[in-house]
């Protein structure tokens, strides 16, 4: 009988951590190769300085091809995106705002026209791409530490590894040598998509190495127009499924490698079918052929396209302008405020006018 009550005992204690494990479980799927949600190894700091970012603020797409869902508040706030915090104090939020507001506001007729947001996001651009140059001021020297101005493939290679923790002297010496690196799969293949990024950042007459401007577009080709072009020529070569170098509408808004497998998966994968579709009829396919080229999607990629920049300005207007009369006034852009920010004000209205 004691023997039955232990043997019972131990089959619920089983039971028990078998369904509190399925408890646990996390149940809702995860959105097919979404920029946002990819599984990635937190990158090292040495990774951060001499490695190109997955992410350039500023530009319409991400270096995958999926659209970058904070562009509105890079391309309206710049470099004071940082001051819109999600946590931060509404009252401050909104204090900045009206500040921002005023700026845009050149005539300072209490509106902003097109041609004044178009003048703004220019400028803001331009503020992204300063600080893009001043970080690669020291992602340079990182890799430039005999101070000579430029950058050979092989003194590059020996700092990637390095930071992926390989020993520095020891690579140094195999490349020397030309003896063979052992290396798993997955770095060999990151190394090799370098390799062909680097040769292509390496101006004519081409001389196997780069100074500080050809790495500075190696790291963000949206600084060369030669690296613009490559960045889309990748682009369309992920996305083309017929390998004619142009994409349909449905080749556009196909779903990646992936599964979802609960409605609430499929409902997130729908909305960006829907924002994909929305973003290829009305933005990209200039011509309205159905067909994007890949001079078309190199004209939606330059962040400083000034006809870019004036389609934005209308854009974001139309989404905040309540009374239709094609400007925004500063009550609009309080009461869209997450659009523009990326942070909700409360009580927007309250004291406005006096602020102001």
């Amino acid at each position: 009988m004691a023997l039955c009550r232990d043997l019972w005992s131990r089959n619920l204690l089983a039971l028990s951590l078998l369904f509190y494990f399925l408890l646990t479980l996390d149940v809702h799927a995860r959105p097919a190769n979404m920029s946002s949600s990819k599984d990635k190894s937190p990158a090292t700091k040495d990774e951060n300085e001499i490695l190109p970012p997955d992410h350039l603020n500023g530009l319409k797409m991400e270096m995958d091809g999926h659209l970058n869902k904070d562009f509105h508040q890079e391309v309206f706030l710049g470099k004071e995106m940082d001051d819109f915090e999600e946590d931060s104090e509404p009252k401050q939020n909104r204090k900045k705002l009206i500040e921002i507001f005023t700026k845009v506001d050149v005539n300072k007729d209490r509106s902003v026209s097109a041609k004044e947001m178009q003048h703004w996001i220019v400028e803001k651009t331009k503020e992204h791409f300063k600080e893009a140059m001043e970080e690669n001021k020291n992602s340079f020297r990182a890799v430039d530490p005999d101070g000579d101005g430029y950058v050979t493939w092989n003194e590059y290679k020996v700092k990637f590894l390095a930071s992926k923790g390989f020993n520095e002297t020891e690579v140094t010496d195999k490349i020397k040598k030309k003896e063979e690196l052992k290396l798993d799969e997955e770095t060999q293949e990151v190394l090799e998509s370098l390799k062909d990024r680097w040769f292509q950042a390496d101006n004519p007459p081409a001389d196997q190495r780069l100074d500080e401007e050809e790495f500075l577009s190696f790291l963000h080709p949206e600084h060369s127009k030669g690296m613009l072009r490559y960045m889309v020529k990748e682009i369309v070569r992920d996305l083309d499924q017929d390998r004619d170098w142009k994409l349909t509408l449905s080749e556009f808004i196909s779903l990646p490698v992936g599964t979802v497998e609960n409605q609430q998966g499929q409902d997130i994968d729908d909305d960006w079918v829907k924002e994909r579709k929305k973003e290829f009829e009305e933005v990209i396919d200039s011509d309205r052929d159905g067909i994007v080229t890949m001079n078309e999607l190199e004209e939606y990629m330059d962040p400083m396209n000034e006809h870019n920049a004036l389609n934005e300005a209308k854009q974001m207007i139309a989404v905040a302008d309540e009374n239709q009369n094609h400007r925004l006034e500063l009550e609009e852009i309080l009461r869209y405020s997450e659009y523009f920010t990326g942070s909700k004000l409360m009580d927007y209205a309250r004291n406005v006018h006096e602020e102001f």
